[in-house]
């Protein structure tokens, strides 16, 4: 892709993530919000996910000095964008741990996994898709969650 292309496409895909991030925040208030007004707590355990953290990163690129005289004065160097990264959190991984898609991009429908512990994050994920969509007055849930499990 050229610069600006490519530019435009991270910056996308990060404030996608961002606005994934802020729907999962919502989904734990509401949970805490219910959990406060409830007599009794859930019989089971809530999953405590960490949504990943990411960020647009730019390279510049220094304006040659030769280039920085206009009509006899000097001019402040200046910087260009160069490159564009999409950074994302590092992922430690553990040796048993697994990389696992809960729940497909291409469809809200939960992946089926034999893993007892799996099985509870892509219910509570799934719960989580119908809170969003219901919060935010049918207008948008996060439909793809993967992670270590």
């Amino acid at each position: 892709y050229m610069l600006k292309d490519e530019s435009n496409i991270l910056y996308c895909k990060a404030n996608a993530l961002y606005w994934a991030k802020a729907l999962l925040q919502m989904t734990y208030r509401f949970i805490d919000h219910s959990l406060d007004a409830a007599k009794l707590p859930p019989p089971y355990e809530i999953p405590h996910l960490h949504f990943m953290d990411a960020s647009l990163l730019f390279t510049y690129l220094e304006v040659p000095l030769a280039t920085m005289e206009r009509a006899g004065q000097l001019v402040k160097p200046s910087r260009i964008v160069n490159v564009t990264y999409l950074i994302e959190e590092f992922i430690p991984v553990s040796s048993g741990d697994e990389f696992v898609k809960y729940i497909h991009n291409g469809d809200a429908t939960p992946c089926f996994l034999l893993d007892e512990k799996a099985e509870g994050i892509v219910d509570f994920l799934a719960f989580t898709q119908h809170v969003q969509y219901i919060k935010t007055g049918s207008q948008v849930y996060i439909s793809d969650y993967q992670g270590m499990c």
